[in-house]
């Protein structure tokens, strides 16, 4: 019995040191001055790609398990890279309108994470989460890759999203006849990275 007693207490002191030793959950800021987000369009007679900076922030890890995580995107900074002067002014304006995005009544556009998965090996994983622009929410799914940059943790993803998703309709041949070559994909990309400290 005694023998027991020393085994069981053995035991119990084991597991509240390994509990102990366990590394807490961090949240690592997002630096929004590093990072960037390209988002690249696509229409019959060509595309149309730029920038959109981030607002903030923040990646999750258990330990050095990546778990989750959040950003908001400031929708008001969409810029245009392809286009020049007049041109560039004119596409951004249209974006920024109600036609599109209408940056005025919605300035930012949140993604949460809701869902992180492995994908076997180290700084790879499957994310689903919740991407909201303008009112709507949809699940969007993609993959992240974790890498290093001059001292600093970076997390690359590609993201193809359906604009009409977002109730975001102009000029797209899903909704309206006749557009020939006026005509706008429905679908467009955004290549992310992520900047945090280690």
């Amino acid at each position: 019995m005694f023998m027991n007693r020393m085994f069981i207490g053995f035991l119990a002191v084991a597991a509240l040191a390994a509990f102990s030793f366990t590394a807490p959950v961090a949240n690592k800021s997002i630096n929004t001055q590093l990072s960037d987000v390209v988002w690249k369009a696509y229409k019959v007679t060509g595309e149309h790609t730029g920038h959109v900076k981030l607002k903030s922030g923040s990646l999750q890890f258990d330990g050095d398990r990546f778990t989750g995580g959040s950003f908001v995107v400031d929708m008001t900074s969409i810029s245009c890279t392809d286009l020049q002067g007049e041109w560039a002014g004119k596409l951004v304006g249209h974006l920024k309108s109600p036609d599109f995005f209408n940056v005025a009544e919605y300035p930012d556009a949140t993604f949460v994470i809701t869902q992180v998965i492995s994908r076997g090996t180290p700084g790879s994983y499957k994310v689903t989460g919740n991407m909201k622009i303008k009112e709507h929410t949809k699940a969007v799914r993609f993959n992240v890759q974790f890498g290093e940059e001059g001292g600093a943790m970076t997390a690359t993803a590609d993201i193809k999203l359906d604009r009409t998703d977002y109730d975001v309709r102009y000029g797209s041949g899903s909704f309206f006849d006749g557009l020939g070559d006026k005509t706008i994909y429905d679908e467009f990309d955004l290549q992310i990275k992520l900047v945090a400290n280690k």
